[in-house]
């Protein structure tokens, strides 16, 4: 990055910049309303209070009771949670979890380590634009079936997926549905009675909140257990003190994500479209969207470059001021092409070079401008030196 260069941030998949109104929420208990909300004495009892007015405006930006609202430290605890808690709870009724292929590897994870305790796990297929079939779900189902559990939106190709249909379908078994709501919250409505879910997770740094904090819902009623032990808070599911700053800070950025949210939304869909466009133009066909056209966050742009790898563009655009990602920020470190990309039955060699640019509040028209001038030279840079493109 040259000293002219202006920082422009195209990761918000990644993570959000904290609010300036969500800091100043939050500044007051990290310093003079320090209180643990577990004590007894007036200290302890004014950050109970305030834990539990969170917990109530929480649940109201999403049609929840408070007692269903359970904090955890983020997204990836809270899709542990989810699995762990329902798994082992009803493993005397089931032992067969159904997800998809496209799942974020906090829920892949879990997964694949409750394989290992006995437990069956069926990963659906997605089509070309990366959508499940509700009809395969039905047919996937069985007596055995104790959780079906599919993400709301894609982090990686940001298609979102027909959660109400599915639900429909699990509902019609008795199943309990959980669906991972991180990229979602704060850019698309997510309700979960109209959504017809019964456990739902979020990270609050993904919505301009702070790190280390989220939450997981659990419909009234839902059987599940326990996952961390060694205290009494959060009903006995959770043991641990509360990150009282945080939840306050995620409470803020409910509310602030709320506001405008569908004008806000429409006008970063306007702005990602341009860039698009623009992109399209610049490289003339020789890239590939990747993601459903319509059903898709608004603020994604997902593409492949085919002859050319995402990282090392990735590099050239960071020397431009331009941060964006190849794929997951968590798999960013892999050497192997996205398992999102590939379950959409894109080639390896194509996915290698796949590049994702997700929008934010602040971003602006000039910002996608310049990366429709800054990024079409570095591909042609990249062709002429690899012995991928002919």
């Amino acid at each position: 990055m040259t000293n002219t260069d202006k920082l422009v941030y195209l990761d918000h998949a990644a993570t959000t910049p904290t609010h300036p109104e969500v800091a100043d929420a939050i500044f007051p208990f990290l310093r003079e309303q320090f209180g643990n909300p577990s004590s007894l004495y007036s200290v302890g009892r004014e950050a109970k209070g305030v834990l539990e007015e969170s917990r109530e405006k929480i649940a109201g930006h999403i049609g929840a009771r408070p007692e269903e609202i359970y904090f955890t430290s983020g997204g990836t605890e809270s899709n542990n949670f989810a699995l762990h808690g329902v798994a082992w709870a009803n493993r005397k009724r089931g032992n067969h979890i159904i997800t998809s292929m496209i799942e974020h590897h906090a829920l892949l994870e879990p997964c694949h380590f409750l394989e290992k305790q006995g437990f069956e796990v069926t990963y659906l297929p997605v089509d070309s634009q990366g959508m499940v079939d509700p009809g395969d779900l039905r047919g996937a189902l069985t007596d055995r079936t104790i959780l079906v559990s599919i993400m709301h939106a894609n982090n990686e190709m940001g298609t979102i997926q027909p959660i109400s249909e599915l639900a429909a379908a699990a509902r019609e078994r008795s199943i309990c549905i959980h669906t991972d709501a991180v990229q979602t919250m704060g850019n698309v409505p997510t309700d979960v009675n109209e959504l017809d879910i019964d456990m739902l997770s979020v990270s609050a740094h993904k919505l301009y909140g702070p790190k280390g904090v989220g939450f997981l819902y659990v419909r009234k009623g839902t059987r599940f257990g326990a996952f961390h032990r060694g205290g009494a808070q959060e009903r006995n599911k959770r043991a641990g003190t509360e990150n009282l700053a945080g939840i306050v800070g995620m409470a803020k950025a409910l509310e602030l994500g709320a506001k405008g949210m569908a004008e806000r939304s429409h006008r970063i869909a306007l702005t990602r479209d341009r860039l698009v466009e623009g992109l399209l133009g610049k490289l003339e066909g020789r890239v590939r969207l990747t993601g459903h056209p319509s059903e898709r966050l608004p603020n994604n742009v997902s593409l492949c470059v085919p002859g050319v790898e995402g990282e090392a563009m990735l590099l050239l655009l960071d020397m431009h001021g331009i941060c964006a990602s190849s794929g997951s920020a968590c798999t960013s470190g892999s050497l192997e092409p996205s398992h999102v990309l590939l379950a959409m039955g894109i080639p390896p060699e194509i996915a290698h070079g796949s590049l994702r640019f997700t929008l934010g509040w602040s971003t602006s028209e000039e910002d996608v401008d310049r990366v429709v001038e800054v990024l079409p030279p570095i591909v042609e840079r990249l062709r002429a030196m690899s012995p991928l493109h002919v």
